[in-house]
């Protein structure tokens, strides 16, 4: 049994043609030809009798690729339109939250904070990152914070307790602090609220 062998493909030798002569000059630079000078050599292939064809198939699907690509950049303008509209409403939400929320590392190290916690410490809103919390609370309430925190990294569950009374000048009772792992390796979202005397057992939330 005999077996034909099909020729190469006309459109792959007519961009070999083209590369050809728009690096005849320079090869090195092959990979950084001139846009308007490829353009330039597709037309005046498409003149030719001989490749026409050829050359106004791939000068339509260069045209079909090229309004493609426009409207993959149109998507993702506007995918991060909506993404920034998204993150703006949820760091306003974050905010404006009445609880204090803060990120901290597994030292109680303080990464993030809302309003609300600065007002909890009495501090301004850029004091707290970067100050350990440990240093704002009774020793008594950051061994009870650090032990929440140290459950959570060994099991990634939240975890609620109450912070012994006097946990924080200016509180009149305990605060009620929940604990649970961030999206981030080695975060952790803390919630603290002024708790009335009800007992609250510490364990998942």
């Amino acid at each position: 049994m005999t077996h034909s062998l099909a020729g190469p493909d006309p459109q792959a030798q007519l961009r070999l043609h083209a590369l050809s002569r728009l690096t005849a000059d320079h090869p090195e630079i092959a990979a950084r030809s001139n846009p308007l000078k490829a353009l330039a050599v597709l037309y005046e292939l498409a003149s030719s009798a001989e490749t026409a064809p050829d050359a106004l198939a791939l000068l339509h699907e260069l045209q079909v690729h090229q309004v493609e690509l426009e409207l993959q950049d149109e998507e993702l303008r506007r995918a991060r339109v909506e993404t920034e509209a998204s993150l703006g409403r949820y760091a306003a939400l974050y905010d404006l939250a009445p609880v204090a929320y803060l990120a901290v590392d597994a030292g109680l190290v303080v990464l993030e904070a809302n309003a609300a916690a600065a007002r909890l410490f009495g501090a301004a809103a850029d004091e707290l990152p970067g100050r350990s919390l440990a240093s704002r609370l009774a020793p008594a309430a950051a061994a009870a914070l650090g032990e929440l925190v140290s459950q959570v990294a060994h099991a990634p569950s939240a975890c609620r307790g109450l912070l012994p009374p006097s946990a924080l000048a200016g509180t009149k009772g305990p605060l009620d602090a929940t604990v649970g792992c961030d999206t981030a390796p080695g975060r952790f979202l803390v919630v603290l609220v002024e708790s009335g005397p009800g007992p609250i057992e510490k364990g998942a939330a």
